[in-house]
């Protein structure tokens, strides 16, 4: 690889380092992965290939388990898919997500008669960490059913395993199984392994960060078909010789909170600049300034955990899909704590967040609008410039000012969004092309509201009644978010 190589970090062991100067949307490296699966739980909503989700899938007629697009689709994943389809059939049912995903990348491995599937690939499976030793007793034994019921499933036609090896490949992906996004990259529908992505380390405040491309699947001949992979893009100006890095967990969370999930969920413990210094720990749970004068540390302690009680009853009526009992919630704690807390309060941000998602959902815009434009400004203050949750939210809130009739201010969010995605996704994501043609649609409204405002918005309540402009799903899918670089069994 000409772009990057290993080296030792000081305290973290193995990692990547630059061999060149990028700058601020570069792809540093791509990457397919060695195999990846459909969560359990959404194996009949998103094409087992192509891992994009569709209302209408065909399943698979022999073992009844995996679903696809289109016949295209199926011809593209049948490699894959031939002996798991016959080793499903088999043992008469699916396993879970963890056990196809091991029998998947066994299968490969044996395939290609090598631990490296690629030219490209820098690092093994057997060199990668599986920390079984670290675990906790509890979690051990969960990994002995799965192997129990791995060596169930495991076809005796198939080439024969140590127990040893096969829970290796567990533990390297307990805590190295990469999330695998949907088309758009707003839900987390499965998971993979990505060998060399597994070397770069974290950082609370990276300078790199993971989109997954979906490739082309359009053709309908396979062989002009191109593999999802991973695009590790340069969120900055990163040095020859600078250590490459990306968040495993989102910096909105505390830094002893980060800590512990990282402790927790990956067996190290940070030691970055944020965690050391715990930098931004004091706005994200601050009071509110006015006129120089600050609430006490008992105002804001006493709000801090009103809003914590609330946002765990807000998302016990969100999972029900009680959304006018979520809106009744955030308003009375964000009514009560908004005085006394300030506008970065991590807590504050979630209620706001919810708020703006559900309002949006009951098409109540003007409320949505508001509360995500507060988000947005608390963001700002939080995250790095280019980092993609911002951007994400920034889309979010654009798209509601613009229902909302806020076509200036929603111009001018959608333009940020924009400019913070083309580096965090590139161009030819298919957010950012949602967003280049929102972008276009909202600079000419723009100019058409500032020439005459009636016919602007007499043009817009027909536009609007024709194909309103939306992105937003349904708040109550209880679907994994991406929330964390990499995914753990639960």
């Amino acid at each position: 690889m000409e772009t990057v190589e290993i080296f030792d970090s000081p305290g973290k062991g193995r990692g990547l380092r630059a061999i060149k100067e990028f700058w601020a949307g570069d792809v540093i490296f791509t990457e397919q992965s060695i195999s990846a699966v459909v969560f359990d739980g959404l194996a009949e909503r998103i094409c087992h290939s192509c891992f994009r989700r569709q209302e209408k899938l065909q399943r698979c007629g022999q073992c009844k388990f995996a679903h696809y697009c289109d016949r295209t689709c199926q011809r593209a994943g049948w490699a894959e898919h031939k002996q798991e389809c016959a080793a499903i059939k088999a043992y008469g049912k699916a396993p879970n997500e963890s056990i196809r995903l091991v029998a998947r990348i066994t299968w490969r491995l044996d395939k290609e008669g090598s631990s490296k599937v690629s030219d490209m690939q820098l690092t093994t499976l057997d060199e990668l960490e599986d920390h079984l030793n670290d675990m906790a007793e509890d979690e051990l034994q969960e990994f002995k059913v799965d192997i129990h019921n791995f060596l169930d499933y495991w076809p005796r036609t198939s080439k024969q395993h140590t127990i040893d090896s096969i829970s290796h490949i567990f533990g390297v992906i307990n805590c190295n199984g990469f999330t695998v996004s949907d088309q758009r990259g707003l839900q987390a529908v499965g998971v993979g392994i990505f060998p060399n992505l597994c070397l770069v380390n974290h950082d609370c405040w990276p300078n790199c960060t993971v989109i997954l491309n979906h490739g082309n699947q359009s053709a309908v001949n396979t062989l002009f078909h191109s593999r999802q992979r991973i695009e590790l893009r340069s969120l900055g100006k990163i040095a020859e010789g600078e250590e490459l890095t990306v968040a495993y967990v989102d910096y909105l969370n505390l830094s002893p909170e980060r800590q512990r999930l990282l402790k927790a969920q990956y067996f190290f413990d940070c030691t970055c600049d944020h965690c050391k210094n715990r930098t931004k720990d004091d706005i994200k749970m601050g009071g509110k300034e006015v006129d120089g004068v600050k609430p006490t540390e008992e105002q804001v302690k006493e709000a801090t955990d009103f809003c914590y009680q609330m946002l765990e009853k807000m998302d016990q009526a969100r999972l029900k899909g009680d959304y006018h009992i979520v809106v009744k919630i955030c308003r009375e704690a964000i009514e009560k704590t908004e005085p006394v807390l300030a506008d970065t309060h991590i807590y504050l941000i979630r209620l706001c967040s919810a708020l703006s998602e559900v309002q949006a959902y009951l098409q109540s815009f003007d409320d949505a609008a508001e509360y995500s434009r507060r988000m947005v400004e608390g963001y700002i203050k939080i995250y790095s410039p280019n980092n993609a949750a911002l951007g994400m939210a920034a889309m979010r809130a654009g798209v509601n000012l613009w229902q909302a009739g806020q076509i200036e201010i929603a111009h001018g969010m959608i333009c940020k969004a924009y400019s913070i995605l083309m580096v965090t996704h590139g161009p030819t994501h298919p957010i950012t092309k949602d967003l280049e043609e929102m972008r276009v649609q909202t600079e000419m409204e723009l100019r058409m509201f500032k020439e005459n405002e009636y016919v602007y918005y007499s043009m817009r309540e027909a536009a609007l009644q024709n194909k309103p402009m939306t992105m937003l799903h349904e708040p109550k899918s209880m679907e994994e978010g991406i929330k964390n670089l990499f995914h753990r069994r639960k």
